[in-house]
């Protein structure tokens, strides 16, 4: 619901922005409002702490028509720094708790899965996206139906968790669209 706005000076508005140059136009929005659920194709992330990550993905789920999970112990969507990565994202793109989403649980590893181009798309798909630094532990492992990896053939180490998640958003928008 919207409402009438105020007129406040610059100096409140540069206040309470952590932007180097302040707006001129803030919104209040309650989390309350935010939407919330599941879609088709889900990212469920574990333990991001870094929110620049959590809005990156959140932007990247609203480019593929996905929806976003969250651990305990991810970053706050709605932090300032999470807000300015997902570029509008977290008020369009429908978030859940990590356990929520049903379907296929696929873990997103470094290495030794099955290549994402061979995962089979179709039905709801849960992409389980871990921490950079930790990944995912045994236990969420041991939750999933399956692992699958990005093939790197110019030989990094990895790739960074907000990389890695859109390219596996995009795989499998790519294929399903075939």
């Amino acid at each position: 619901m919207l409402v009438a706005g105020e007129n406040v000076s610059p100096g409140l508005l540069a206040e309470v922005s952590t932007l180097a140059h302040p707006p001129r136009a803030i919104g209040v929005f309650r989390r309350a409002d935010l939407p919330r659920g599941t879609r088709p194709v889900t990212l469920a992330l574990w333990a991001l702490a870094d929110p620049g990550n959590v809005g990156t993905l959140l932007r990247s789920a609203d480019a593929f028509g996905a929806g976003v999970a969250l651990s305990a112990g991810c970053a706050d969507p709605t932090s300032p720094k999470a807000l300015r990565a997902s570029m509008g994202a977290i008020f369009r793109v429908p978030l859940a708790g990590f356990d929520e989403p049903a379907g296929r649980r696929v873990a997103l590893v470094p290495r030794g899965g099955t290549p994402l181009s061979e995962l089979e798309p179709g039905g709801e798909i849960v992409l389980v996206l871990g921490a950079e630094r930790d990944g995912l532990p045994p236990d969420v492992l041991a939750g999933c139906d399956e692992r699958a990896s990005i093939p790197q053939p110019g030989g990094g180490e990895s790739l960074n968790v907000a990389m890695a998640g859109t390219i596996a958003l995009y795989e499998l928008a790519r294929r399903s669209a075939s």
